[in-house]
């Protein structure tokens, strides 16, 4: 009977399954995404990321070219990430539309408040600092934000169709005027570490989109 000879062992660490490559990679972005929502992506240094993510450094140029090409992919990620969170709530066709809006601002105070108000959103941390920062991000920060805008003008029109809000109304203005203040809102409390100018935007935003 014949037999296939065995196959020659590898010397040396064998090299990493598909699997154990997208886990580096997602352990680099969740540190980067950890350590950008306390601090500046100019000042932060890719060795502070490693070190949170325990990763050795030639790994992180075998998964990013840069750290430009790092910044890009955290805002991707950082998008997916915060479209899907906000779908769970504007979506959630068990609350009436405004209600939904409630629930997503006190499911962001709460998670503001688990990380003692030290992280805030990457996407307004990165606009706030773009003067600082490669001219390519410019473009993929105010897609994120059109993209947020369209989820939450969705809401709204649902809101008008509830008869919650007036017809008149013209939601992608509010939904634009919602995503500035929210990331005025948003620093503020993390400036302060407390919750009150969440509570301060949500009251005045809702008030002025409630029919008398």
């Amino acid at each position: 009977m014949e037999t296939l000879n065995p196959t020659p062992k590898r010397r040396g660490r064998p090299p990493k399954s598909r699997d154990e490559q997208a886990g580096t990679r997602q352990l680099l972005l969740r540190a980067g995404l950890e350590v950008l929502t306390e601090k500046g992506f100019a000042t932060t240094g890719i060795e502070e990321i490693l070190k949170r993510a325990g990763v050795p450094k030639g790994s992180f140029y075998h998964y990013f070219a840069s750290k430009e090409a790092f910044g890009a992919a955290l805002i991707d990620a950082y998008a997916r990430y915060f479209a899907n969170k906000l779908d769970k709530h504007f979506t959630n066709t068990e609350l009436a539309p405004l209600a939904r809006i409630e629930a997503f601002i006190l499911d962001a105070e709460e998670g503001m408040r688990r990380h003692e108000f030290r992280r805030g959103c990457l996407i307004g941390n990165l606009g706030q600092e773009m003067a600082a920062l490669p001219e390519a991000f410019r473009n993929q920060l105010q897609q994120v934000f059109k993209d947020w805008q369209i989820r939450l003008a969705a809401c709204l029109q649902a809101a008008q169709g509830a008869d919650e809000i007036s017809r008149e109304v013209d939601c992608q203005q509010w939904a634009a005027y919602f995503w500035t203040a929210w990331e005025g809102a948003v620093l503020r409390s993390k400036l302060e570490q407390k919750p009150e100018p969440l509570h301060l935007f949500a009251r005045f935003f809702l008030s002025g989109l409630r029919k008398a």
